[in-house]
């Protein structure tokens, strides 16, 4: 029997403030254990949370670039269950009036779009974290994390793929940094994905039954986890077992996913508002506040740059992968350069070198204003392309600028027709051979001498006047 795949994602995101969403212990990941603290992220008796606004503005800001309705009054929730990492017993989230929902995401399928639907982007408190040595026997919890602000997005059903869902995850990422609310870091835990999968026949409207994969530490890993899963349920259901719905864990060495426990439900969690914080309400002055302070999202600014700068479209997808690459390819065509050439600089040469030091671009040496003076200087003539590929990398360990460069090493091109006609005439004499091969038809002798007049110039020779002025030493 052929079947279906039905994926329905669920991700969480820690929101980068500087504190805490109920109380103002710093959220910093690399603080000693147990030292971000307080009475309220302790759960300690007669303690009473108070709401980070900044952590709701960044959960509308999120629900508005996935195009989500706001809320006008939701509220929180206590989620009751008992766990080392829930000092009170209970998580602080939101249930039923969740803050922003009912909103999409576009995905690239086989070269076309399909929209996935965001059920719901809820604000609500991370847990602490378990820490276990390995072969040690020993456990702790580190309540540095309990309280950090999360929002949580829950897609639709929408997914029928490990490829699909991994595309999801990457678009999800790529916005929420835009907006600059998390960094989206899964070494550090802030973001974690979680899967429903499920399989039915195909053409069948009924979901089979679910089970959700978590604890996967990279999409790529997600996508695996995917793939071995739904290959699981069809043999299970091939062989005329039953699937259990349950939650299910990843082992990455063994590439398979290992039962974890039967999935609650949401009555197991006895879910009722949280009594400790009035309803939030958010006007339309809010949200146009939130809305008008959103930046340019990655869809619609790919699609700029392949109007406005001519750029092809895997260029611009590349050039608006991140916030900073975008700014600073902007950047450079700002300060004079031309736009192919300026894309292709930062795509391959510069981001070789990042990649190689391990530097972001907003760091990079390699200012805008100096990589747009370096590609004006190939284009007056003043350095070749060549010569440029060699400055890059001092530009890049020195800072400094192109032109500055060229003034102290002298190296410039040389594109004075009479003394590239002098060194033509030396390598004529210098190499009657191949000379006699070109005079015979072997055009390729013609790269040869091509060859030893950008050596007898050291690289500095205008390569189209070389080769017209050879040309035309040679009778061609």
């Amino acid at each position: 029997m052929d079947y279906e795949a039905v994926i329905g994602m669920e991700v969480h995101v820690e929101l980068a403030t500087k504190s805490k969403v109920f109380c103002g212990c710093s959220t910093n990941f690399h603080a000693p254990s147990n030292t971000n603290v307080c009475p309220v992220c302790l759960g300690m008796p007669g303690v009473l949370p108070v709401i980070n606004k900044a952590a709701v503005d960044m959960s509308i800001a999120a629900g508005l670039a996935l195009n989500c309705k706001i809320s006008r009054w939701s509220k929180m929730d206590r989620k009751n269950y008992f766990y080392p990492d829930l000092a009170k017993n209970y998580q602080i989230s939101q249930y039923d009036l969740p803050l922003c929902y009912e909103g999409s995401l576009e995905i690239p399928v086989n070269g076309t779009t399909k929209r996935i639907g965001i059920t719901r982007a809820h604000l609500e408190e991370d847990t602490a974290r378990n820490t276990h040595t390995i072969g040690g026997g020993d456990s702790g919890v580190d309540f540095n994390r309990c309280g950090v602000p999360l929002v949580e997005m829950v897609t639709e059903p929408d997914i029928r793929s490990a490829e699909e869902a991994f595309a999801y995850l990457t678009a999800l990422k790529q916005i929420l940094q835009y907006l600059g609310v998390s960094d989206c870091n899964m070494e550090e835990g802030s973001l974690r994905a979680e899967a429903n999968i499920s399989i039915r026949p195909v053409g069948q409207e009924k979901f089979g039954v679910k089970t959700e994969v978590k604890n996967v530490a990279s999409f790529s890993g997600t996508q695996k986890a995917i793939d071995f899963e739904i290959a699981r349920q069809k043999q299970v259901l091939s062989e005329g077992g039953t699937i259990v719905q349950e939650t299910r864990g990843w082992d990455a060495d063994r590439g398979v996913t290992f039962a974890q426990r039967t999935k609650e439900s949401a009555h197991d969690y006895r879910y009722f508002p949280e009594p400790d914080l009035v309803p939030l309400s958010v006007d339309d002055a809010w949200e146009t506040r939130i809305r008008e302070s959103l930046p340019e999202l990655p869809q619609a600014r790919c699609a700029r740059f392949v109007e406005q700068y001519g750029l092809s479209d895997y260029d611009a997808r590349v050039l608006t992968s991140t916030r900073a690459m975008a700014d600073y390819y902007e950047a450079t065509v700002k300060a004079g350069a031309t736009a192919k050439p300026a894309a292709n600089w930062i795509m391959v040469d510069l981001q070789a070198m990042l990649v190689e030091a391990k530097h972001e671009i907003s760091d990079c040496p390699v200012t805008p204003e100096s990589l747009a003076e370096m590609i004006g200087l190939i284009e007056n003539g003043t350095i070749s392309g060549k010569i440029a590929k060699d400055m890059l990398p001092e530009m890049f360990s020195t800072g400094k600028g192109a032109k500055a460069l060229v003034e102290a090493s002298g190296n410039v091109q040389i594109s004075d027709p009479d003394a590239l006609a002098e060194i033509a005439r030396h390598v004529i004499a210098a190499n009657p051979g191949p000379v006699a091969d070109f005079e015979a038809g072997k055009k390729q002798a013609m790269g040869f001498l091509v060859g030893q007049m950008m050596k007898a110039t050291k690289g500095r020779g205008n390569p189209q006047l070389v080769n017209e002025i050879l040309r035309k030493e040679l009778g061609a």
